[in-house]
C-alpha cells in the first residue's frame, strides 16, 4: 500500500506538467520508497518503468528493450536492428516527439555496472535525439557514491543535462506518526528510532506486538529483514566492510573521536579518516563540530540513521549468540539501555519539532542553523553541551534540553539548562525544555518566572 510522498509527488507532476523534455535524477538511501513512488506517479500516464538489473549487459539490455516496446502497447519499428541502449532510445525519442512519455530507470547503480560509459552514451543522446521531445526521464538510485559521481557532481555526465532533481529521505517523526496510526505515541516514538523512519523497516513493524516483542522479531531473528540488513547495504557499496563495521561499532558504543575510533578498531588516525571520509560520503555517519564554532580539534562523528546505531549498538556484536538462540540473554542487557538509545532519538525528535516551527513562525525566532554544543564551563573548570542550540543572528538564540525518562522533569533540569545558557553571549536567549513524562509543579513554576517553555510529548 502506497502512503505519504504527496509533496514529492506533487514535485513530479509539476515537471510533467512543463510538456517539454525533463531529466529528473532522484536519490535516496535503499528501501526509502522511491520505488513504489515512481510506480505511482506513472499510474494514469503513458510511460514505462525500467529497473536495471544486477546481471550482465545483454540482459539488462534487452530488459530495456522490452520496457520500451511496452509503452502503450506499441512494438519498436525495426527492433531486430537494435543492438544499443542509443537505439533504443532514439526511437523512444521518435514517440516523444508528439506526447508525453514518462521513461524511469530505476536502480540506476546497477547499470552503471554493468555498462562502463552508459552515463556519457545517454547524455549524448539526450543532446542529439532527445532535447526537442516531451519525453520526461527520470534517473533513480540507491548508491549515494554512483549518483554523486555519475549524475549529480559538478564533473558528472549529467551535469547541465538534468532538469530536476530529488533526494527522497525516510519520514521523520511526525510524517510517521501520522502515517502509522495503530502504534500508541510512546511505542511509535520508539518504532521510529528502530527504523529512522525508512518506510520498508516501518512495515516491519506489528502494531499488535509490543516493543520488546517487534526487537526480538525483526533484530533477533536469523529469518528477519532486519537481522543483517546494515551490513548487507554496505557490502553493496563497499569491496571490504571490515573495518567500516568496526568503526561503526566503535561509534555506536560512544567512541566519536577519531583517535578514540582509530584505538578501538587498530587503524593509524590518518587511515581511519580515510575510512571516515568515505563513510560520510555514503550518508552513514556525519561529521559535527559544536554549533557555534567553526571546524577544528573538538570534531566529533555520529551515525546518522537510528536504525543503523541501534544494529551496531546491539546486534552486529551478538549475531553468533542470536544464531544460537540465545535472544533471551541479550535482551535483558539490551532492555536496561534503551533508555539511553531514546534519549538520542528523542533529542532528534525534538529538533524536528522545533524546525516545524520554526518554518510555520511560530518561534520567537527563525532558525537558520541548529544543533549541539559542547566544551568547557569556565566557572566550574568541567565539560559540559547543550543538545539545542539553534539561532538566527548574533542575538538570537534558542537552547532546549530533552528528558526521555519515566518520572516528571524536576526544576534542577530546568535550571541546569538556564545555567548553561549563560555560557553564549546572546542577548536573547529562549529556553525550551522538552518531556516525554510532563512536569513538576516545582518546574513548571519556575518556567513561568523566567519565561522557559515546557514541551511535553504527546
Amino acid at each position: 500500500m502506497f502512503v505519504g510522498r504527496r509533496s514529492e509527488l506533487n514535485k513530479l507532476d509539476t515537471v510533467y506538467a512543463s510538456d517539454k523534455f525533463e531529466c529528473v535524477i532522484m536519490y535516496g538511501k535503499r528501501r526509502t520508497g522511491k520505488t513504489a513512488l515512481l510506480r505511482e506517479f506513472l499510474v494514469g500516464k503513458n510511460g514505462t518503468y525500467f529497473a536495471a538489473l544486477e546481471s550482465s549487459s545483454r540482459e539488462n539490455l534487452n530488459s530495456f528493450i522490452s520496457s520500451v516496446e511496452a509503452i502503450a502497447g506499441k512494438s519498436l519499428d525495426g527492433a531486430s536492428a537494435i543492438a544499443t541502449f542509443e537505439d533504443a532510445l532514439v526511437h523512444l525519442g521518435k514517440m516523444a516527439q508528439t506526447e508525453r512519455i514518462i521513461l524511469i530507470i530505476d536502480d540506476y547503480q546497477f547499470l552503471v555496472t554493468a555498462f562502463r560509459g552508459i552515463s556519457e552514451q545517454i547524455c549524448q543522446c539526450i543532446d542529439k535525439h532527445l532535447k526537442n521531445t516531451k519525453l520526461m526521464m527520470i534517473i533513480c538510485g540507491s548508491s549515494e557514491l554512483v549518483m554523486e559521481r555519475e549524475t549529480l557532481g559538478y564533473d558528472s555526465p549529467f551535469h547541465g543535462r538534468r532538469t530536476a532533481q530529488m533526494s527522497l529521505q525516510p519520514f521523520n517523526f511526525f510524517e510517521t506518526r501520522r502515517l502509522y496510526t495503530d502504534f500508541s505515541p510512546f511505542d511509535i516514538a520508539v518504532i521510529y528510532g528502530l527504523t529512522g523512519g525508512v518506510p520498508k523497516y516501518l512495515e516491519q513493524m506489528d502494531p499488535e506486538l509490543s516493543i520488546e516483542e517487534n526487537i526480538r522479531q525483526n533484530f533477533f531473528n536469523p529469518s528477519s529483514l532486519l537481522f543483517e540488513e546494515p551490513a548487507n547495504i554496505l557490502r553493496r557499496e563497499i569491496r571490504d566492510p571490515t573495518y567500516y563495521n568496526a568503526i561503526l561499532r566503535a561509534i555506536s558504543i560512544g567512541l566519536t573521536k577519531n583517535s578514540e575510533i582509530s584505538a578501538e578498531v587498530g587503524l593509524e588516525s590518518s587511515a581511519c579518516t580515510a575510512y571516515l571520509k568515505n563513510l560520510i560520503a555514503l550518508g552513514l555517519i556525519g561529521k559535527y563540530t559544536p554549533v557555534t564554532e567553526k571546524a577544528g580539534k573538538k570534531t566529533i562523528y555520529e551515525i546518522e540513521d537510528s536504525m543503523f546505531h541501534f544494529w551496531y549498538r546491539f546486534v552486529q556484536g551478538n549475531i553468533s549468540h542470536i544464531q544460537n538462540g540465545m535472544a533471551d540473554k541479550i535482551w535483558r542487557g539490551v532492555a536496561r539501555e534503551i533508555p539511553s538509545f531514546m534519549s538520542m532519538v528523542f533529542t532528534n525528535i525534538c529538533r524536528q519539532w522545533l524546525d516545524q516551527r520554526s518554518l510555520a513562525g511560530r518561534l520567537p525566532l527563525t532558525i537558520v542553523e541548529m544543533g549541539r554544543w559542547w566544551g568547557m564551563d569556565p566557572v566550574w573548570k568541567t565539560e559540559t553541551s547543550v543538545p539545542i542550540v539553534a539561532y538566527s543572528d548574533d542575538e538570537n538564540a534558542i537552547f532546549a534540553d530533552c528528558d526521555w525518562s519515566e518520572e516528571p522533569t524536576g526544576a534542577n533540569a530546568l535550571n541546569s539548562l538556564f545555567e548553561r545558557s549563560r555560557l553564549f553571549r546572546y542577548e536573547n536567549r529562549h529556553l525550551y525544555l522538552f518531556s516525554r513524562s510532563g512536569f513538576s509543579e516545582e518546574c513548571t513554576d519556575t518556567a513561568r518566572r523566567i519565561g522557559a517553555t515546557l514541551v511535553s510529548f504527546e
